[in-house]
This record gives C-alpha cells, structure tokens and sequence, in this order.
C-alpha cells in the first residue's frame, strides 16, 4: 500500500470549501494528495491558492478521467450528496478505500449495497462524521458504555442555525443533488449523535416537516420509539438565527446534558452535577482514515453508521408525507 515512499496516495472527488479541512488534516498523517476532480475549475483553484502546497497536483474535470488515469489508493469524497453513491461505488470497483463526507448514502438501499461492496472489495468505507473523534461526544457516550447512567430511557437532541439563508440558492437546496434538506445535511450530525452516544436503534418514527417555499425540508419534529422502548426527540431547525445544540441523554440512574459544547452530568437528583471541563479528543476523520488503511487503528466511523442514520432519516421523510402518521423504520437485518 503506498508509493515506495510509504505515502498513502490520495485524490479528491470535489474541491469545495470543506476540502480545505480535510487538506490541513492529511497534512499531519503519511498522506500524500495526488489528484484533485472537481467539475468547477474555479473551485479547484481556489483550494489550491489556500493550500500552496498543492499548487502542481494534476486536475481533472471528470472524477471517473482521474480514477482511471491516476495512481491512488485512497478516495477522499467532497461532492454533492446524491453522487457519494456512485462515486463511493466506482472507486471500491479501483480497490481504493474511501472517506466521505456525509451523508453516506441518500437512501438505505444504496447504504447497505456499499457495506457489501466494501466488504467483498476487503477496502475501508468510512464517514467523516468528525463527532465521533471529539472528547465532548465521546465522554457522553463512554457515560452511557459505563453503566453510570443506567439504561437509556430518553434522548431531547435539538440543532438550530441559519441553514435557510446560507445555503439557499446552491446544490444543497435541490433535492436532485441534495438529497433532502437540513436533515440529510448538517441535521445528519444529530441523528448520528443521537444513536452513536446512546447506544439506541430507531424503531417507530413520527415527524413533520417545514419547507418554506424550498424543494427540501427545513425545519423537522421528529419522535422516535427505540428497540429498547426508549423515547426520544429530535428538533432539527433551519431557520434559525443562530448556531445552538442542546443534546441530553436520560437513563435511570442519571442523566448527561450537552449544551451547545459544554457537558454536564449527574447520578440521581441528590447527587451533585459534575461538569466535564474538557473531553479527550481521539484523532480526526482523515488521520484515522490514514492510519486504518495502515492498519494501525479501527475505523472511527464505519458504514454502518450511515446506514443508522439514513434509515432514520428516510423514516422521517415517510412519516411528513403520512401527514404525521407513526411508521416503521425499515431495516434489513
């Protein structure tokens, strides 16, 4: 695996804003960036004139041009939602391992068919669902593991910012290469939260929706019933002044409360609130994405995780065309 330097050979699928995390990222890990395919030639040169260092990597307009003509072993994946699919899929067919961005998948069907791939292919699909390598996150859900909670009986997740107004008028506003609105974009943050730190599988969903005049969904109410019989909420809203997040997780024996960062705890109502000052990070997306490809680390945030969230996901969006009505989440195994 490698170049006979050891390095890690990397293209680019996409070259927008969020890639420049992703480039300062691989910087630090024996990662190499070889190729970079955008369909804007104006956002390959962008990244580029931010990261310098990239200034002689080869361009290509077509991402399928750049897997067929250069040497890689890695896929990173910065495109539009509804391609990840087909780009996820094209690349395992290469033996490459991929990194994408979220959501994986925009339906559960095309979810579970990249975890076969990934798994005949013997190659590395991950998500870069960056929560997942965060102390604050991580703490909630070591809480949970420990036992110092008790059993999950409640989990209130709400995310709120100005999602309305800042993307509108670009790809993320069209359901065609979207996929969805705010819940299938910064909204699948909080999904995924919501079962990683918790533990708990989505089984019954109710939700409604807001548009506002938009192809996709804006704001979301959702209810859900858990495998285990938890409940919980999630309010997802896109029309919002401002950034907030509230997340608390409610077990029979205590309860953890995020709010907007800042972690608390407490066992029992006599007992007293113990405030986290700062959780232990554990890498990032790309660094772990690097070292389990070395075969040095697990993978961070696999598959799996992006089948959870879109089969929640899709449940929600089946439930506001029901008008409300309570429905199944649709799982295979």
């Amino acid at each position: 695996m490698g170049g006979q330097d050891g390095k890690i050979k990397v293209g680019f699928i996409g070259c927008g804003g969020i890639m420049n995390g992703h480039v300062q990222r691989l910087k630090n890990t024996s990662a190499e960036i070889v190729a970079l395919a955008d369909t804007s030639p104006e956002s390959i040169q962008r990244l580029k004139k931010n990261n310098p260092h990239l200034a002689d990597v080869p361009e290509f307009g077509d991402w399928k041009k750049m897997l067929k003509e250069a040497k890689l072993d890695a896929i990173e994946i910065g495109s539009p939602h509804t391609v990840h699919y087909e780009q996820t899929c094209a690349s395992l067919e290469k033996g490459l391992h991929v990194l994408t961005e979220k959501p994986m998948t925009c339906t559960s069907a095309h979810a579970r068919d990249i975890i076969k791939r990934a798994k005949k292919a013997k190659k590395i699909v991950a998500i870069s669902y960056q929560r997942h390598y965060q102390g604050t996150y991580r703490y909630m859900r070591d809480l949970v593991q420990s036992g110092a909670l008790g059993e999950v009986q409640y989990v209130a997740a709400f995310q709120a910012q100005e999602w309305l107004k800042a993307v509108q008028g670009t790809w993320r506003q069209t359901q065609a290469l979207g996929g969805g609105g705010q819940i299938n974009d910064s909204g699948s943050h909080l999904l995924d939260m919501v079962m990683w730190t918790s533990g708990l599988v989505a089984e019954e969903v109710s939700c409604r929706q807001e548009f506002f005049g938009t192809e996709v969904d804006i704001n979301s109410a959702v209810n859900v019933k858990f495998t285990n019989g938890a409940l919980g909420t999630i309010s997802i809203i896109g029309n919002a002044p401002s950034w907030w997040e509230d997340f608390t997780i409610y077990g029979s024996k205590g309860a953890v409360y995020n709010r907007n960062g800042k972690i608390t705890w407490q066992q029992g109502h006599k007992e007293p609130v113990i405030e986290l000052a700062k959780g232990v990070d554990w890498m990032d997306p790309d660094s772990n994405f690097i070292a389990a490809i070395k075969g040095e680390c697990e993978v961070g945030c696999p598959p799996e995780i992006g089948l959870r969230v879109i089969e929640l996901t899709e449940a929600a969006w089946r439930s506001h065309e029901a008008a409300g009505k309570v429905v199944k989440v649709e799982r295979a195994d």
